[in-house]
């Protein structure tokens, strides 16, 4: 069973629903992996695994019709928590969705007690390394041909949970 959401849904300004995904997100979520991961999408099966699987904790991004249009997931073993995938959808990159639903899942692992979050990115995705970099986290090391198909390589990335906050430090 997944973790419990620590809020029903955090609506911004511009009328996205960050929110828990269900089951019935699934058809949009298959939609999405398809257009933003190609051959390397997750199959409806692992999403309806992953989704519900133990230590995981999965939100979406709705807008006012309540169409999704972003997901985010993240896995917690009872140290430290991994960022499983992030996905906006093509027409709505670029208007800060992605980070409203990984505040939400960083605030989560906050609570439920990690001491750190954990990803992976393409060393080719500049507009997610540069909202990680935003967020705080910091580059560990270099995984070869991580993402397949294509041999591509990605970053590991850390946030150690336990460190102020960039806006902390900030202001």
């Amino acid at each position: 069973m997944s973790q419990p959401f620590p809020a029903p849904s955090a609506r911004a300004a511009d009328d996205v629903e960050v929110r828990p995904l269900t089951a019935a997100d699934l058809p949009a979520l298959e939609r999405m992996e398809a257009e933003l991961f190609g051959p390397a999408a997750w199959s409806t099966q692992s999403l309806a695994d992953e989704i519900v699987g133990p230590g995981r904790t999965y939100v979406g991004a709705a807008v006012g019709d309540g169409r999704l249009v972003g997901y985010a997931g993240l896995w917690f073993d009872g140290y430290d928590a991994q960022v499983m995938t992030v996905g906006t959808d093509s027409a709505y990159q670029g208007r800060g969705i992605a980070r409203r639903m990984l505040t939400v899942l960083l605030d989560h692992a906050r609570t439920v007690g990690a001491d750190a979050v954990l990803l992976e990115v393409r060393v080719d995705n500049d507009p997610a390394m540069h909202l990680y970099d935003t967020l705080g986290f910091v580059r560990l090391g270099r995984r070869r041909a991580y993402y397949q198909p294509g041999d591509v390589d990605a970053w590991t990335m850390r946030l150690d949970l336990r460190a102020p906050t960039p806006a902390a430090t900030t202001g």
